[in-house]
């Protein structure tokens, strides 16, 4: 079989709209995410993304076999929400920590998870923006905190310095792999971050977030 074609496995109900792609060098399909979306699976591919300030947080239920991954740019907003948004819709909501976070999770507990299995890693956080607020680090701070609050144990971190960095992550054995860019063009990759974030100050929030249920 060659190609995404010829795998049957279609993505979970509502992450239609996520890119995902044949690995000719991994023979595996690839989900990569872009900031303010998120991705969950039961089956055995993988979950891609590139970080500059923005963090991922990898969190995965190694009993039952199903986790994801998310992309956000901003620790937290307090701006209420107004419409149920899920994976397939990248949301303002999910693209601040607060909302990735709990959408992310509860996401892996509709899937079949239990928040008691529950396991993360999470990378990200450089200092790649030229400004006065390190906003790498403020994401950084902000998603040790959530889980440290959440008592979801982190097993792994890689979290701040001035790189950029590529994720790749599984999301039914919690195996993660890192590539520290160095030399990847952090330029284009800040000026991509900065027009991310002021588009975020001038968007509407959308997307209901669901407390969870233990």
């Amino acid at each position: 079989m060659r190609g995404l074609e010829a795998h049957h496995e279609q993505p979970l109900a509502g992450f239609e709209a996520i890119n995902r792609y044949w690995d000719q060098r991994r023979n595996q399909v690839v989900a990569k995410i872009l900031p303010g979306e998120f991705y969950v699976s039961l089956q055995d591919e993988m979950i891609a993304t590139t970080l500059g300030s923005c963090v991922s947080a990898c969190i995965w239920d190694d009993i039952n076999h199903v986790g994801g991954m998310n992309h956000f740019m901003l620790p937290e907003t307090e701006q209420q929400a107004h419409q149920v948004t899920w994976g397939n819709i990248p949301s303002q909501a999910t693209r601040y920590g607060n909302h990735a976070m709990e959408h992310l999770i509860n996401s892996i507990l509709k899937a079949g998870g239990k928040r008691a299995h529950l396991k993360a890693k999470i990378f990200g956080g450089g200092k790649v923006l030229n400004q006065c607020v390190d906003v790498g680090s403020r994401n950084a701070d902000f998603v040790v905190k959530y889980l440290h609050d959440e008592n979801i144990p982190i097993l792994a971190e890689d979290l701040y310095g001035d790189y950029a960095r590529k994720v790749l992550f599984s999301p039914i054995s919690g195996q993660a792999f890192l590539r520290k860019l160095y030399s990847f063009n952090n330029n284009t990759l800040a000026q991509r971050e900065q027009r991310y974030g002021m588009k975020l100050k001038t968007e509407r929030l959308e997307g209901q977030v669901e407390l969870f249920n233990d």
